[in-house]
């Protein structure tokens, strides 16, 4: 949510910052604004609307300089238009600051400041910060380091934040700070950039210097000096991220979301290499620091996580029971955060986050902590918050994933949680050799399955013509098959803007039945399992109501061919494994119905793809 970009080099920063705001585009905005330092001089420019609206006014302006940071904004507080975006100025108009957040106490501040005369603009919160920072030069002298004023100005704010400031008077440096909202520094020969993400740096560099909360980078042309709120010095060493910066393209595709779908059956690969040997149904995470003896304590699991991350989890809670034999449960982590969980050193707890960054699932990884328990989190980016924070880490090597809608991080963690289940029930001895081998092998075969099914798309598409112009859409799934239900509907809610539910199947007749007619398209998860003579009764009810159904089934089923409008059949695998492939359809489906309907299927309205706010 929001995006900050910035450069200091000997080059125009400018290019640099509308790109940059371009590749930050997936993580929603609705304005944006640049400002740079030209020859001592503080410029502005910013608008409400997309980039291409701001390029056309900088065109009409042009501005310069060798130093910049920019913004785009997703409102929090106040609606989005010109006086709103970002960067944000004092009375002087010596000060430009971009924020990511919320600053929780701007109400009282703002009343205070506007008590001492200074002159509010815009109904943000942020402004607030440009005014502080004013406020400390006044009182202290403008010859004062600006670090030292945006200390003063932070240690005045409760919220969430990520900032970069840029000041007139002092006009070689860009001062960046944070706390629970991400903020990375990238090291160039000559150059130094700042980001809200890796994907907008990957063209520029591989170098990155993450900063922790409550930590302040100063960056001037003789490099980055990173110092505490407090004023103690860090010692920080750049990170190497391996990502290639064709990742972050295109690629010839249509749409970032039809890439990554496309991607699932490398990024499924590249997500089991290194941690598996079947003959010696051998399963290894470098870096989840997990002992058998620890392993052999647990007694419980508990998943946290938001979104589709959430679902993923769901799928986590049917696996370790299987597999494992041990209770498991699901929590939102906005819910679990703030409730007072019951968790101990018995429990581990395991967060799911793509980006690593989602505030709410950071909120849960510290109550988790603070209660005792083991957290192990399933995160996609290399020395993220979430990553920091917990006790043991497994990533997916799903690269980059720009498109707002999940899909190959998705299938990624499910993989993980998948090959994590088989490695906690062999340390607990719940499976047996000969089961893990098999099970391992089954989860390598399924890359080539998903290629396999890649290769019908077009009849997905052709699908996606009949149900394009609904209104509404019902997902059912037993089992395994009601979270790949729930991620359907998500799927199709957010980028095709059509109402869509997912529910347990044998559910529907306590509330969803009523909604069913001959305008009701009903998908169904028919997959294979002790379920199954269950799920076809469903499909005779919808259909006794007049309702469309579309089915997803497994190769060779003649039955649901009888029952069902319309089949969709995925490659036969084992039922633990059946929701991976499951899903693949209903991206497909939720992608061409967008495209139909000329929906903005990599930013959908009023969306992003890093959740860093409350």
């Amino acid at each position: 949510m929001c995006g900050i970009f910035g450069y200091i080099g000997t080059k125009e920063a400018l290019p640099f910052l509308i790109e940059g705001l371009k590749k930050l585009e997936y993580r929603g905005y609705d304005s944006s604004g640049v400002a740079t330092i030209d020859k001592g001089r503080l410029f502005i420019e910013k608008c409400a609307g997309k980039i291409s609206d701001l390029e056309k006014k900088i065109n009409e302006r042009p501005i310069r300089g060798p130093i910049g940071i920019g913004h785009t904004r997703w409102a929090t507080h106040g609606q989005p238009s010109d006086q709103n975006s970002h960067p944000h100025e004092d009375c002087t108009g010596l000060i430009a600051v971009v924020h990511n957040g919320i600053i929780e106490n701007y109400l009282p501040l703002r009343r205070a400041l506007a008590d001492e005369g200074h002159k509010f603009l815009s109904t943000t919160d942020t402004e607030v910060i440009a005014h502080l920072i004013e406020k400390y030069f006044t009182k202290a002298g403008q010859n004062v380091p600006l670090e030292e004023a945006v200390r003063q100005a932070m240690l005045a704010v409760e919220g969430s934040y990520s900032i970069a400031v840029l000041y007139e008077k002092q006009p070689n440096k860009i001062v960046a700070a944070r706390k629970g909202s991400p903020l990375i520094i990238g090291i160039s020969e000559g150059e130094t950039f700042i980001s809200s993400d890796i994907p907008a740096m990957l063209k520029y560099t591989s170098q990155i210097i993450y900063l922790n909360d409550y930590e302040i980078a100063t960056i001037t042309e003789d490099g980055v000096k990173v110092e505490t709120i407090h004023g103690q010095k860090v010692e920080k060493e750049a990170v190497f991220i391996s990502w290639d910066p064709e990742s972050a393209e295109k690629g010839g595709y249509a749409h970032f979301m039809l890439k990554e779908i496309h991607e699932q059956p490398k990024a499924i690969r590249d997500t089991i290499s290194g941690r598996v040997k079947v003959d010696e149904s051998f399963i290894h995470f470098d870096e989840l620091n997990f002992t058998e003896e620890e392993a052999r304590q647990i007694n419980r699991v508990v998943f946290t996580a938001c979104g589709t991350s959430w679902h993923a989890g769901l799928i986590g809670e049917y696996l370790i029971e299987q597999f494992v034999k041990i209770p498991a449960e699901v929590e939102y982590a906005a819910e679990f955060r703030y409730r007072h969980p019951i968790v101990d050193e018995n429990t581990l707890v395991i967060a799911i986050s793509q980006s690593g960054e989602t505030a709410d699932t950071l909120g849960a990884v510290w109550e988790a902590k603070a209660q005792g328990a083991k957290v192990i989190s399933i995160c996609n980016v290399v020395g993220s918050s979430i990553a920091r924070e917990s006790h043991g880490i497994i990533y997916t090597y799903a690269g980059p994933e720009i498109g707002v809608a999940s899909t190959k991080a998705f299938t990624t963690q499910l993989t993980v949680i998948y090959l994590f289940a088989l490695f906690l029930a062999k340390k607990r001895g719940s499976i047996s050799k000969l089961e893990a081998q098999k099970m391992i092998s089954d989860l390598i075969a399924i890359p080539d399955k998903i290629e396999q099914f890649l290769g019908r798309e077009k009849e997905i598409e052709a699908a996606a013509e009949r149900f394009s112009k609904c209104s509404n859409t019902l997902f059912l799934g037993r089992g395994k098959g009601f979270p790949i239900a729930l991620e359907g509907a998500l799927k199709l809610k957010e980028i095709s803007y059509i109402h869509a539910e997912g529910y347990p199947a044998a559910e529907m007749k306590h509330g969803p039945i009523a909604l069913i007619d001959e305008n009701m398209p009903v998908v169904v998860l028919a997959l294979a399992g002790r379920r199954y003579d269950k799920i076809l009764g469903n499909i005779e009810e919808v259909k006794a109501r007049g309702g469309i159904v579309v089915a997803v089934a497994v190769e060779g089923d003649a039955m649901v061919c009888e029952k069902a409008d319309e089949v969709i059949y995925i490659p036969q695998t084992t039922e633990a494994l059946s929701p991976i492939l499951a899903v693949i359809p209903l991206q497909l489906l939720a992608y061409y119905i967008a495209v139909k309907r000329g929906c903005h299927v990599d930013q959908p309205r009023n969306l992003a793809k890093s959740v860093t706010v409350e």
